[in-house]
Parts: C-alpha cells; sequence; structure tokens
C-alpha cells in the first residue's frame, strides 16, 4: 500500500457543497482516497507516513478542464486574426495530415502543460480522423497515461464536408456507419465506468455545421445505449447561428434539442450565443456548458452568460480550449479570464473568485458526471490535489489566498491524481519536459512541411 500522505499548514479550499475553507486546514491522503480535511494539524495517529509542511500554500481540488483538442498543440500561432470559420478553413488541410506520431506528441507536451497549470482531470474532443492516420484516439491516450493525468477522450466525428453543405473540405469527414462503428468500438475498448476511473469516453459529433442531423440523432441513441456521456460544440459564434438558423430554421440550441440533445448527461463547449430560453431549458435538463473564454476571445466569439447560467442552475465547468485558438493553454488561466469575461459583460458582481474555482472544480466534475468522486477535498473522494504557492511575490500583502489563484499569479508547488504525485516543486514527477517540447516541435516541423511522418 502507497504511504500515507499528511499535508497541513496550508489554506484549504474545499470547494465543496457549503465552499468551506480552513484558513489552517490539514488533507490526509491514504491510497487514492482523501482520508480526512479538517483544521489545525492532521491527528498524530494520522501523522505516520509523510507528512509534507504546507505554509504558505492554497490546497484546491485539482482543477477539471471540460473541453481541448490536444492534438492543436502542434498547430499553434496560426491564423492569428481570423473569425472561427476562417480559422477553421485555415487549418482542416494542415489537420488532415494528422497521424499517430503526430497526435502522441501533441497530446503528451499539451497533457504536461495542462498539469503544470493545476489540471488534473481533462477531456478531449478530437474529430478530425485522416483515413491514413492510424489509431489516433490510441495515440492520446497512451499520451494521457504517460504524464498520468486522469482522461475523458470523447470521441469526435464528422460527416458534412463541403459538398454537401457543411465546412469542412471532405478529405477530414467520415462515414456515418464507419463513425458509429468505430464510436462503439472505442467505448468496448477503453471506456472504464468505474469509480477510480482514469479513462472514459464520451461520444463527440462536432457541431452543427460539420455534422449531419441524421448523425446527431443516432449518436445519442449509442451514447445512451452505452451508458457514456454526450459532448459537441454548440452556439460558438453568430455565424454558426446565422447557418442554423439559415438551414435548420432555428437556433443552434433549439436545434439540438429537436435530436435529443439536452439531459443531464450531455455538456457543450461555449454556449455564448444562448437565449434566455435556452438558458433555461440547459437549467431544467441539466445540460452542462464547458465555458472557455480565452478562446472564445482570442477568437472573437462573445462572452458566455454564465452568470445567467449559474443564476439558472446549469452546470458550467471551465475549459482551456484546443492549443490552436488558445496558445497559453494554461488552465489556471481560465480562472482568471473567465472572472474578467463575466464582469466586462456584466459588472463587478457578474462573478466572484471562488464562483470561478468552483467551475473549475465542482462545476467541471458535474459536467462530467463525476460529482461523486472528484471535484472537491472531502473525505473519501479521490485525491486530486493542487497545491498553489500564494506567498512569496506572487501573493504576499494579499490577505485572501483565494483571491491570488484567481487574480494573481500562483505557482503550482504539487499536484497528485489519485493520490499519485504528477508535479513536485513545480516539475513533472513522470516525463522530461525538454523531451515533450522536442517532440512536439519535431511534430510541428512535419506538420506544416506536409509530411506524413516524422522522426
Amino acid at each position: 500500500m502507497s504511504a500515507r500522505i499528511a499535508i497541513e499548514g496550508c489554506h484549504v479550499a474545499t470547494c465543496d457543497g457549503d465552499a468551506t475553507e480552513y484558513a489552517d486546514g490539514h488533507l490526509v491522503i491514504e491510497g487514492a482516497r482523501i482520508l480526512e480535511v479538517g483544521p489545525g494539524p492532521a491527528p498524530a495517529p494520522l501523522r505516520d507516513g509523510i507528512v509534507i509542511a504546507a505554509s504558505g500554500c492554497l490546497a484546491t481540488p485539482g482543477l477539471i478542464n471540460t473541453h481541448h483538442h490536444l492534438y492543436q498543440w502542434i498547430t499553434r500561432g496560426i491564423a492569428q486574426d481570423g473569425t472561427l470559420f476562417e480559422w477553421l478553413r485555415t487549418l482542416y488541410p494542415m489537420w488532415a495530415r494528422l497521424d499517430e506520431e503526430k497526435v502522441h506528441a501533441a497530446a503528451a507536451a499539451n497533457l504536461a502543460w495542462l498539469a503544470l497549470s493545476g489540471c488534473s482531470t481533462t477531456s478531449d474532443h478530437h474529430y478530425v480522423f485522416p483515413t491514413d492516420g492510424g489509431d489516433l484516439l490510441a495515440a492520446e491516450i497512451t499520451a494521457a497515461e504517460r504524464i498520468g493525468l486522469r482522461f475523458h477522450p470523447a470521441r469526435g466525428s464528422m460527416d458534412l464536408g463541403v459538398s454537401s453543405g457543411g465546412l469542412p473540405p471532405d478529405s477530414v469527414v467520415e462515414d456515418r456507419d464507419r463513425i458509429l462503428a468505430e464510436t462503439e468500438a472505442a467505448i468496448d475498448r477503453w471506456h472504464d465506468p468505474s469509480e477510480e476511473s482514469m479513462l472514459r469516453i464520451a461520444v463527440a459529433p462536432c457541431s452543427p455545421f460539420s455534422v449531419t442531423g441524421e448523425l446527431m440523432r443516432e449518436a445519442a441513441e449509442l451514447a445512451r445505449r452505452r451508458q457514456v456521456r454526450l459532448h459537441t460544440h454548440l452556439a460558438e459564434t453568430r455565424d454558426e447561428d446565422e447557418y442554423c438558423r439559415s438551414r435548420f430554421g432555428c437556433s443552434p440550441a433549439e436545434y439540438v434539442e429537436g435530436l435529443g440533445w439536452l439531459g443531464d448527461d450531455v455538456w457543450m463547449a461555449h454556449c455564448v450565443h444562448l437565449s434566455e430560453q435556452a438558458i433555461e431549458r440547459f437549467a431544467d435538463t441539466g445540460t452542462g456548458v464547458a465555458h472557455c473564454p480565452t478562446s472564445n476571445g482570442r477568437l472573437g466569439a462573445g462572452a458566455a452568460p454564465v452568470r445567467e447560467l449559474l443564476g439558472a442552475g446549469a452546470p458550467v465547468g471551465l475549459g482551456v480550449d484546443g492549443a490552436a485558438s488558445n496558445e497559453s493553454g494554461r488552465m489556471i488561466d481560465e480562472l482568471h479570464q473567465a472572472l474578467l469575461v463575466a464582469r466586462v459583460r456584466e459588472g463587478p458582481l457578474a462573478l466572484s473568485a471562488r464562483q470561478s474555482l468552483a467551475m473549475a472544480t465542482s462545476g467541471g466534475a458535474r459536467c462530467l458526471g463525476r460529482e461523486q468522486e472528484i471535484g472537491s477535498l472531502e473525505d473519501g473522494k479521490l485525491a486530486d490535489i493542487a497545491l498553489w504557492r500564494v506567498d512569496g511575490l506572487a501573493g504576499e500583502g494579499i490577505e485572501d489566498p483565494v483571491c491570488t489563484l484567481v487574480f494573481g499569479a500562483p505557482a503550482l508547488e504539487r499536484l497528485f491524481v489519485s493520490g499519485k504525485p504528477l508535479v513536485v516543486d513545480g516539475h513533472l514527477t513522470r516525463a522530461d519536459e525538454l523531451v515533450l517540447a522536442r517532440e512536439a516541435a519535431d511534430a510541428a516541423a512535419a506538420l506544416r512541411a506536409g509530411a506524413t511522418r516524422w522522426t
């Protein structure tokens, strides 16, 4: 059995249902789970293993990234001034040359960067599967195992090419029967529904402008038959809204509801352009939202109605989104950006630092259907814990450590996933950061040169 670990002397923000905090608290880890959380030092009987003195630190749940595209790490910095549709048209031809090696290199580097910014659990929405690209889903799953993050890959898909009225070129779309068969095969091979699961599969057709209604409907049926979650992009830009109204005669939210895509087993990325009625429907049905403030700002998509969604009771998590539309790619940054965007949209009372932290933890767990296991620091939950330095130059003189975390510039000291240390003293424990960077750079160079493989 792993040695018991006691962390003490830190401010603890549990992110539980009562937003409990301990100004001078402790956590005790035993195996994969949290044995105890409370005020003061750990009780003497629980200090019989490793004791970590964490004065000057803030303990939070590991952050949960509810929307990402890991492969985009090797296409950063392109189409810097385009709208979403312009950006996609530039990048689709490059993504059509993806293969296993490139995706693994991109995913490993990206997952490492997420870990170094406090992320313990991440989803990924991979929807580009070139015919000769190999097993791209396996490539990113092995990358997650290499780094050690808890992983929720969503098997994405596109079956509506430009010749049929969609946005993507025909070279990057798949046949609907193949999509459904490959998605079910991925569930059979990879999905682990157990409480301590490190890997769960979701079903994720890409978007209303790249997927047929038939695929959306059949994908929902498949997911519910296999009891896995559903994910897609929705209402990201005004271009998408205009596309849906001209093609389907309704808004994006009305369109997907008609296809059976609202429910407590669904979470949608972006949801920038939602009506009041759509917000109420999301709340009534328990449909989750992955809010991606940095990406939405980078692409000029707009500011999502986060205050309204939270006020209505809808589950809202935070997402980094793909690194080609969020070149920073740091999970901790999304807490700051979410707060700023909400206040620019609605004023200074739109979102608090603690609400932002809750979205990145317990809110994300709700979106992924794992609120009983992760997302808060509570006795018996999985030991996914981020320990942040909030003293020194970053936070000295700020009395509230949660303010330092969200408003300021904290440094990650340690990250535990299921009780295992993935980051110690700000560095990865399971991978060499320089090796990961070199592999990703080689993959990016090969992709831009049009090569089909890289070495």
